[in-house]
């Protein structure tokens, strides 16, 4: 092997190595994401099932007014307590109109 031929296998090598190093960043990165999704998706649960465990300790013959204390506290834990988006989070914890609506009917 010439000296040409091994320079051009080492350029080659290189190239080689810098692109997986490229792709190893971005499944790292992705990866990184994954963990954090999934780190607020159990704290959101973690949630949920407290306040799950508060509506069940509660007696079965609620009033209207323990119902809206429930949806109050959902929605400040922030969550939607609309028909359109129940349940899910709210983004930047930002209020709803619909949800508020519900919250301040007479």
């Amino acid at each position: 092997m010439d000296k040409k031929d091994l320079f051009d296998f080492f350029d080659g090598f290189s190239l080689t190595l810098a692109k997986n190093l490229e792709e190893i960043e971005d499944i790292k990165k992705y990866i990184q994401d994954l963990v954090e999704e999934n780190t607020t998706l159990r704290l959101e649960n973690n949630k949920l099932r407290e306040r799950l465990a508060q509506i069940q300790e509660t007696k079965p013959g609620k009033s209207l007014f323990q119902g809206r204390e429930h949806l109050e506290g959902i929605y400040e834990d922030g969550f939607h307590i609309c028909n359109d988006a129940y349940g899910q989070r709210r983004e930047s914890e930002e209020d709803c109109m619909m949800c508020t609506e519900l919250l301040f009917r007479e």
